[in-house]
């Protein structure tokens, strides 16, 4: 194990102990709540990357997933089944999905296989709003003693959970193989890569692990109508956050959510409405002139100053350089 991997894996430790300590030490209800709302975004934003980033399949319909998850996870779970099975219930509803639809979307390519996605979370938007009209409302004795700590930590194990298992996935020789069919399809076919094979595990995962973000998002939420969770913002917002924080990467997702959870927020306040136009004109800016997005931005901060510091150096004469150096 190399010691930049050390150090990344103790970040991310220190991260998570950090997020723990958060409500033993804030009384504010409202930040607790809006630190579930972006773990809720991260899990989702990263299970789109899996398909859309490093396989490079963009779905407009991963709402059928996450809202799959959310119907699986409430229906047992208010009906009294252990919430860890019904949270896995969730994902597993999703994956089923995903293995339903799978076969005939990865017979579409491009902008065909997009148009057929968005399809689909809308056909399922509609048709459970026609089937479930009534709102899915937690029982009075769950209201009764709803704790929103222990929902904290469920949401925050979860998102651990996938974020690790995201990583995972990439880092493997499946990963690689999803990233060659990314880069071209027929070139990888032609090395011996199964491209649908790999299209159809990408879609497994990434559906499975949506899947657990609705299931997060049903144990969360006192009440929402049933198709909510299917409707439109929950494919369009999350593909905005990964491509803001950076797809193709592990942390942008996160970055994204983050970025996204926090500047929505003070626009709702600030703007209204309007906050719906300022998200569309910076997902356009970042897609033409920022395609890696803000972990792209940090990767160019870092080489300017790389660059400027290596300038520098060159510049000194090899006494200034040594007594420069002695300095430090």
């Amino acid at each position: 194990m190399t010691v930049k991997k050390i150090i990344l894996i103790a970040l991310f430790v220190v991260g998570v102990v950090a997020l723990a300590l958060v409500p033993t030490l804030v009384e504010s209800d409202s930040i607790i709540n809006l630190l579930i709302s972006t773990f809720v975004y991260a899990m989702l934003a990263s299970s789109w990357n899996i398909l859309g980033g490093f396989t490079g399949q963009i779905s407009l319909g991963h709402a059928a997933f996450f809202g799959a998850g959310a119907l699986a996870t409430r229906m047992l779970w208010t009906t009294g089944f252990p919430l860890v099975p019904s949270l896995l219930a969730g994902g597993a509803a999703a994956l089923l999905l995903a293995m339903i639809v799978g076969g005939t979307a990865f017979r579409l390519r491009g902008v065909y296989f997009t148009i057929g996605t968005l399809a689909l979370g809308q056909i399922l938007y509609v048709t459970v709003g026609n089937v479930l009209p009534k709102i899915a409302q937690l029982p009075p004795l769950e209201i009764a003693t709803y704790d929103l700590t222990h929902r904290y930590y469920v949401i925050l194990a979860v998102g651990v959970f996938s974020i690790a298992t995201a990583n995972a996935l990439v880092k493997s020789r499946f990963g690689l193989g999803m990233m060659a069919v990314r880069e071209n399809e027929d070139a990888a076919e032609s090395l011996g890569v199964n491209a649908f094979s790999h299209k159809m595990l990408a879609l497994a995962f990434s559906a499975f692990l949506a899947g657990l973000a609705g299931g997060a998002f049903a144990y969360y939420h006192v009440g929402y109508y049933f198709n909510y969770p299917f409707s439109p913002p929950w494919s369009l917002d999350v593909m905005t956050m990964a491509y803001i924080g950076g797809v193709r990467t592990i942390i942008g997702p996160l970055v994204g959510s983050v970025f996204y959870v926090v500047l929505k927020e003070w626009l709702v306040l600030n703007v209204g409405g309007y906050h719906l136009i300022v998200f569309g004109v910076l997902f356009i800016l970042v897609v033409l002139f920022l395609p890696g997005g803000l972990v792209e931005l940090w990767e160019r901060i870092r080489e300017a100053i790389a660059r400027r510091v290596n300038r520098k150096e060159s510049q000194l004469t090899p006494l200034e350089l040594r007594e420069d150096r002695l300095a430090e």
